[in-house]
């Protein structure tokens, strides 16, 4: 789509904090009015707008792009958004170590351990680990204080929440970040300690590495917009 406006603009409305182009709001894929909760995540998204060319590509919009899930597929049905995020925690990826190495299970259980010892104090929760892919069964009790926390989150959070879980394979690693104020980037480094360890052992693989570093950018991307959500 070429670009059809000149001015970008950020307005109060009852909604929250709307953006105009030229005077006119901009509206979600839904027709929805694109509301953003805070001025932070408003400038954010404003930027993104203001930034593009003469042609208008979304996949440069990643704040736009979340803000629009949040307000068209999370909002209208929140509870079930977030049933869906706190599945994870039956497969949980922190709870699946290595049967071997040594050097890879120690690795393991010095990045991993502390996200779940904070996880098990902020939720009063406990978690059985296993090795290699054999299913685990987590705590009933465990399962439904971690379902409440996810169903408590607002759609702008859960919209973030749901990419840094499905990028990393874990409820935890998400909440660390969402509620825990964990950085991004090394709550990434944490989730793809097995990647890491198969680079150093076999050499890098020039795609796997140009797909990690995208992997990377979108979480980091989600975990600022959390961020900027809930200031």
């Amino acid at each position: 789509m070429k670009r059809f406006y000149t001015d970008v603009a950020m307005v109060g409305s009852a909604e929250g904090f709307a953006i105009e182009l030229d005077g006119r709001p901009v509206r979600t894929p839904a027709r929805a009015l694109l509301a953003l909760p805070t001025p932070v995540l408003a400038q954010a998204v404003a930027a993104e707008w203001r930034a593009q060319g003469d042609t208008i590509d979304p996949a440069a919009m990643p704040f736009t792009g979340l803000a629009n899930a949040a307000i068209d597929h999370v909002a209208p049905d929140p509870a079930a958004f977030a049933a869906g995020i706190a599945r994870y925690a039956q497969s949980d990826l922190l709870c699946y170590r290595a049967e071997g190495p040594d050097a890879l299970v120690q690795r393991q259980a010095e990045v991993w351990n502390p996200l779940l010892e904070w996880a098990q104090a902020r939720y009063d929760v406990t978690f059985l680990l296993t090795s290699g892919v054999i299913p685990v069964a987590q705590p009933p009790e465990s399962i439904t204080r971690l379902e409440a926390a996810v169903a408590a989150l607002d759609p702008f959070t859960l919209a973030a929440l749901s990419t840094l879980v499905t990028l990393s394979g874990s409820l935890v690693c998400g909440l660390a970040i969402v509620e825990g104020g964990r950085d991004p980037a090394a709550v990434w480094q944490a989730a793809e300690v097995d990647e890491a360890w198969q680079s150093e052992q076999w050499g890098e693989d020039v795609e796997a590495a140009a797909r990690n570093s995208r992997r990377a950018a979108e979480f980091s991307m989600a975990g600022a917009f959390c961020a900027m959500s809930r200031m």
